[in-house]
């Protein structure tokens, strides 16, 4: 008791002592940011270009690239380089129409603002039939700004998988509920799906298509006609980019498409730098091209505000926040910086990077998947203007840093070499059958008639597996699509069998029927 007298006492001098002092003014705020940038600076970053992308192209074999610059409302720069498909000689131009991968995503929140009368909109709870997530209060809560920044507790990547099997969107959007969640609004994880769920919602919502809503919001306004979220309208363009992948010598070639319409929102747009030459000229424009307004001011501003903190540090050794389809971070001078990459592990690599407060944008697109070419690009150019030279080498970095990304994908067991005191599998009627997963459906295990092995089915088509024997009960298959990770475990074990690679969230163990 004496103690908590003490306490009140000297809290009731402070208080006291307050009340006799002369109040303080409050703090002011420091001064708003200021443009920096000349136009002999940014001028010289653009000189810089065409040198220092022909170099990193050598360097790295990318086949392809087309670059646009747009400073206070003009294309100062815009230019492609290289050629659309190895082996062939169509040159890669201004209007070569390129996947964008994710780059997709700040399209379609530039889509939605254009949907709405007030920011607050973006607060409004996602709706759509099929959709819902493994705590029922989360799916009553989550809005379009949860899923857009990524922050609804969802799994990285969460669904990817079921569109590498070829499910389609309806089944993966309606398997999400399946998914362990982490903290809602705490925790922020990567998530196409997720972000696709909100897009279609607010499609739904007008009665629409998502294909045509963006057409109609932004596609067609914005005169950007060579832009489209269909992957036929990539593939019928007569100039488009093929998309290519690194060959063990060192070499590109095109050995894969990829077809994003499942999560067309999220990754599915297709585009040319003249077109997103338009759509930066709108961003920086605050929702105006031309002298028309396209987009809703204040609901575009949204889009642009950190909703959720993304990464500790990145390669510049700030943090990043991610803010409603756009990377958002703030520089040394204050200044606002917007960025997306868009990659594609089966061909494809883009980069944007705005600095509204200058009203400079670039962006990149490439036809060979990641290794960094598009990033070093944007960084390279955007270091050069602010220093008048570069300060760093960029392209080792950005390299690195994707690298890491695709060793983390990879099995910890080399099932390609099975150890050397290996136990024999029992006879192939132990492990053929059918066996059922909730999240990923049937899988079948049939074995060859001619004794030549056991075959792995899987998804809707389905896709077949030859396996092979690893130790014991344990065999391996080479996987396939976009998150490929090389060879994958199949262990069967007392009427069920678990595949690894499906297995990071504990969905991956089928049970025989």
């Amino acid at each position: 008791m004496r103690t908590r007298r003490l306490a009140l006492t000297a809290a009731g001098t402070v208080l006291a002592l307050a009340a006799a002092a002369p109040v303080a003014a409050a703090p002011s705020p420091p001064p708003a940011p200021k443009p920096q940038l000349t136009d002999q600076a940014v001028q010289n970053a653009v000189d810089r270009l065409p040198q220092y992308i022909a170099d990193t192209m050598r360097s790295t074999g990318v086949p392809g690239l087309s670059v646009a610059v747009v400073h206070r409302d003009k294309v100062i720069y815009l230019k492609g380089f290289g050629v659309r498909r190895t082996g062939q000689t169509g040159a890669v131009g201004p209007d070569t129409v390129f996947q964008i991968a994710s780059l997709s995503k700040p399209i379609s929140s530039t889509v939605v603002a254009g949907t709405l009368k007030d920011p607050a909109g973006f607060n409004d709870r996602t709706e759509l039939p099929g959709f819902a997530l493994k705590d029922p209060w989360v799916t009553a809560h989550v809005t379009t700004a949860d899923l857009f920044s990524h922050r609804s507790g969802l799994p990285d990547h969460a669904g990817d998988l079921l569109e590498d099997l070829g499910y389609d969107q309806a089944y993966i959007l309606d398997h999400l509920r399946l998914e362990p969640l982490s903290p809602f609004r705490a925790s922020y994880a990567y998530t196409n799906f997720g972000f696709t769920a909100a897009a279609e919602a607010i499609a739904r919502a007008h009665g629409t298509s998502w294909q045509k809503l963006a057409a109609d919001t932004l596609f067609k306004p914005a005169g950007m006609t060579r832009t489209s979220t269909e992957f036929s309208a990539f593939a019928k363009a007569p100039d488009h980019a093929a998309t290519h992948v690194k060959n063990p010598d060192g070499t590109w070639s095109p050995r894969y498409v990829r077809d994003p319409d499942a999560q067309a929102p999220a990754g599915g747009v297709s585009s040319t730098a003249r077109d997103m030459a338009r759509w930066m000229r709108l961003q920086l424009g605050n929702g105006t091209l031309d002298g028309k307004r396209i987009i809703p001011s204040a609901t575009l501003q949204r889009t642009h505000l950190p909703e959720i903190v993304s990464q500790d540090v990145n390669a510049t050794g700030r943090p990043t926040f991610y803010g409603l389809g756009w990377n958002v971070t703030y520089d040394d001078a204050g200044r606002l910086r917007l960025s997306h990459s868009g990659a594609f592990d089966l061909g494809a690599n883009t980069n944007v990077t705005l600095l509204p407060l200058e009203q400079l944008g670039i962006v990149v697109l490439t036809n060979g998947a990641p290794v960094g070419l598009a990033d070093a690009v944007a960084l390279d150019f955007f270091d050069t203007a602010e220093h008048g030279r570069p300060t760093t080498d960029w392209l080792p970095l950005t390299a690195a840093l994707y690298a890491k990304l695709d060793d983390t994908d990879r099995s910890r067991t080399d099932y390609a070499h099975p150890p050397a005191n290996a136990k024999p599998a029992r006879a192939d009627s132990a492990y053929t059958g059918t066996y059922d997963n909730p999240y990923y459906g049937r899988l079948t295990v049939t074995a060859d008639p001619a004794g030549k092995g056991l075959t792995l089915s899987l998804g809707p088509k389905p896709l077949r597996f030859p396996l092979t024997h690893y130790d014991g009960d344990t065999f391996s298959f080479v996987t396939a699509g976009e998150n490929a990770v090389g060879r994958t475990g199949v262990a069967f074990s007392d009427g069920t069998v678990r595949i690894e690679y499906l297995d990071e969230n504990h969905l991956g163990t089928f049970t025989r029927r």
